[in-house]
């Protein structure tokens, strides 16, 4: 993992003063040598108004691309817009990390699959960042497949501060809501996936309405045995009661696949 440090006016500079070509690129200025610190500084103070098309707070992009130059470019992108990037080359290497605020955004490569992986696995892991997925000309089944997965959104990878700027505004309106729902879901199944398979039948039949008779005739165990399960059951989750062990059973399979 990288680390592009805060922004600051002499990190500007330099970068203005190294890159200005690259700048002008990212930010869609034109401006040659004889002028260019004038005009880096004028797409700086852009960059913050909104001059690009959209107006957003700084936040943290964590960029996850197993494409070293592209990670380069997409956190240079980030820096240029006004935003902290941290940049992963793997899944592993994110959950490794398990970064807790955020906007992740990640190459969708394969098409339809990456990025669903990427949201399954940090589910499993009982973690979650907003996720906005980038991919090359994406095609409309793979961002169909993708948002149903629970990605915030789909966008061809930008090159420009506009196009990212634009996708980061969409994201953070309902990124704090969907992070939070996300994340009960993830503990949910986390605690869940603690449950032995008789355990896990009980709680089935619990969230079904079934009462202990019922789940025993089901079953073919006695009442008795189920009422062990049950504790056992409500133990592991860390449950006071009925009604919250079924509340996590519901907070896990109510988004994606069932838990």
């Amino acid at each position: 993992m990288s680390y592009l440090g805060d922004l600051q006016p002499n990190s500007w500079l330099r970068f203005g003063a190294e890159f200005p070509k690259e700048y002008g690129q990212l930010t869609g200025l034109e401006f040659d040598g004889s002028v260019q610190f004038e005009a880096f500084m004028r797409g700086v103070e852009a960059a913050r108004s909104g001059y690009f098309g959209t107006m957003v707070e700084r936040v943290t992009l964590h960029i996850l691309d197993s494409d070293s130059a592209r990670r380069a470019q997409l956190a240079r992108l980030a820096f240029a817009a006004g935003h902290h990037a941290e940049i992963y080359g793997s899944t592993d290497e994110l959950l490794a990390h398990a970064p807790s605020t955020g906007l992740l955004l990640a190459h969708d490569d394969p098409p339809g699959e990456a990025v669903p992986a990427l949201i399954a696995a940090m589910m499993r892991a009982g973690h979650w960042l907003p996720v906005i997925a980038i991919g090359n000309a994406p095609e409309t089944w793979a961002v169909v497949r993708t948002i149903k997965a629970g990605a915030l959104d789909y966008l061809a990878i930008p090159n420009q501060i506009g196009p990212l700027n634009e996708a980061i505004s969409r994201a953070a309106h309902e990124a704090e809501s969907h992070r939070v729902q996300r994340a009960r879901a993830a503990e949910a199944r986390q605690r869940i996936a603690r449950l032995s398979l008789r355990e896990r039948e009980v709680l089935d039949r619990l969230a079904e309405g079934c009462s202990n008779k019922a789940i025993a005739r089901d079953l073919d165990i006695s009442p008795r045995t189920v009422e062990i399960h049950r504790m056992k059951m409500m133990g592991k989750l860390g449950a006071r009661h009925a009604a919250e062990a079924v509340r996590l059973r519901i907070e896990a399979t109510g988004l994606g696949d069932a838990a």
